[in-house]
């Protein structure tokens, strides 16, 4: 049986390095961001690469979700979905959300805007996702009656091998030492708007330390942003994963 993750986020978070970690295992396959060109379809946001994401991916969410449903293309027992929750909009249907395990990913909401405004001038509540995530976090604990696995990036960045243990046994799943570390560069998985996004991650081979705890200096503008976010944080920082090593 085909374990398929989930694993919600929103921008300018570990995501990318947590999707290499889960594929460098030798029984995992991953996806990035299957919604994404849905998303700038229908938005018509001005992203970078926008047109060659919507070349590179089917713009009908529909055909998105029997992606998201379907096998891995190797067959591989566990299909890693890298997703973002702003670009998962109020149309899509969340019936096919029973096939799937759901993890939510979330970091401090600062730190996002300061590193997401560096790529896209003057960002939005909408696009940061914070809001998105605990709405879908909500929605999946009503349905299921269970809370997903909330993972901590600075937390996490502390302790990965003990988050990855304890996320990996909630998962009834075994921890490989493959997910610690990985070869430099891009991958074939990689969306094909990796090049204006993923430079960090292309130079890195593991996980890298935290950042010291000084707040980034943000403008008035997005210190405002980040305000309106941070109850959403915090509400789901009080479920994150705390590994028994902690």
């Amino acid at each position: 049986m085909t374990l398929r993750l989930a694993v919600w986020s929103g921008p300018r978070n570990i995501s990318t390095a947590m999707m290499r970690a889960w594929e460098n295992r030798e029984d995992c396959e991953v996806l990035d961001e299957p919604f994404y060109a849905y998303y700038l379809k229908k938005t018509g946001l001005d992203h970078p690469a926008a047109n060659d994401v919507m070349a590179s991916q089917s713009t009908d969410w529909r055909d998105v979700v029997a992606r998201c449903l379907a096998d891995p293309p190797e067959g591989s027992p566990i299909f890693y979905q890298k997703q973002m929750t702003f670009h998962l909009l109020d149309e899509v249907d969340r019936d096919w959300f029973s096939e799937l395990t759901h993890c939510f990913l979330i970091r401090e909401p600062e730190s996002v805007i300061a590193s997401y405004a560096r790529v896209r001038e003057a960002p939005t509540l909408a696009d940061v996702g914070f809001e998105q995530q605990l709405a879908l976090f909500d929605y999946i604990h009503k349905k299921t009656g269970v809370r997903p696995i909330v993972i901590d990036s600075r937390s996490f960045l502390q302790d990965p091998r003990g988050h990855l243990q304890a996320w990996c046994d909630s998962l009834a799943t075994e921890f490989s030492e493959r997910m610690l570390s990985w070869p430099a560069g891009p991958r074939d998985s990689d969306g094909v708007w990796a090049p204006h996004w993923y430079s960090a991650v292309w130079q890195s081979t593991g996980f890298a330390e935290p950042a010291d705890d000084k707040e980034p200096d943000l403008p008035p503008q997005l210190r405002s942003l980040a305000e309106k976010a941070r109850p959403c944080y915090e509400t789901l920082f009080a479920h994150r994963l705390i590994p028994k090593t902690q």
